[in-house]
């Protein structure tokens, strides 16, 4: 059997830690077989003959800017087969000036509330929020989330801006509160899916630090996101 190739292309904002971020699965893949590459640039998304060898792409990438080349390469690539898939900001927050990017993801991140404003000091737990993560009907049944229970995260609780072509396996809901400006309970794609082409996508949002990324379940389910994303070989 030919070895699978996983890329990881990892960089853009420090705050989420995309090296360390990143070198916490790099491990997995390899013991599920596959030759790791990694790339700190979206400048391999050009290479088409590398893309065309690759099966799995993860991406940490959080903010920063890409070419119209390069992600144009990169929707060739998965419409071609090749899997997509990344966690929190590194794969939704990720080219904000792109709407083909954003095409290809089919959701955007748009906010993460924060607490009280009198509570707030300043740093980063100013926008860590205790919420639960809730599988869907179709999330029971999916090898990426089949058997995991709903569970509770303290971290940032994305709010995200979709399209209605992404398969939801997870949502989380964000509650009114007087100091916001919502009138009613607003509910977010926590965990999809999508089919582009003959290719896989899997996003989950949560994932701000190394803490939220060792939680068992976030964990499973970027791991079993990797595998079911990859190459398959009706793709091939």
């Amino acid at each position: 059997m030919t070895q699978r190739r996983a890329l990881v292309v990892r960089g853009g904002w420090e705050g989420h830690r995309p090296v360390e971020a990143t070198e916490l699965f790099i491990p997995f893949l390899e013991r599920s077989g596959y030759a790791v590459r990694v790339e700190g640039s979206t400048e391999v998304y050009t290479d088409a003959a590398e893309l065309a060898d690759t099966d799995l792409i993860v991406q940490c990438m959080t903010m920063s800017q890409i070419t119209a080349e390069q992600v144009a390469g990169l929707a060739a690539a998965v419409v071609a087969g090749t899997g997509f898939t990344g966690w929190h900001g590194g794969i939704v927050d990720s080219f904000r000036a792109s709407s083909d990017y954003l095409h290809l993801v089919g959701g955007q991140f748009a906010t993460h509330p924060g607490v009280q404003p009198c509570d707030r000091s300043g740093g980063e737990a100013d926008n860590f929020l205790p919420h639960s993560v809730t599988i869907t009907d179709l999330g029971r049944e999916h090898p990426i989330t089949a058997g995991i229970e709903n569970f509770d995260l303290v971290t940032e609780q994305y709010w995200v801006l979709h399209d209605d072509l992404i398969d939801v396996l997870a949502t989380t809901t964000h509650p009114t509160r007087e100091w916001h400006p919502w009138h009613r309970p607003v509910t977010s794609p926590a965990i999809w899916t999508r089919h582009w082409g003959a290719g896989r996508i899997v996003v989950t949002t949560p994932g701000h630090s190394l803490d939220v990324l060792e939680h068992p379940s976030v964990r499973t389910v970027i791991e079993r996101g990797m595998v079911w994303a990859t190459r398959t070989a009706s793709a091939s």
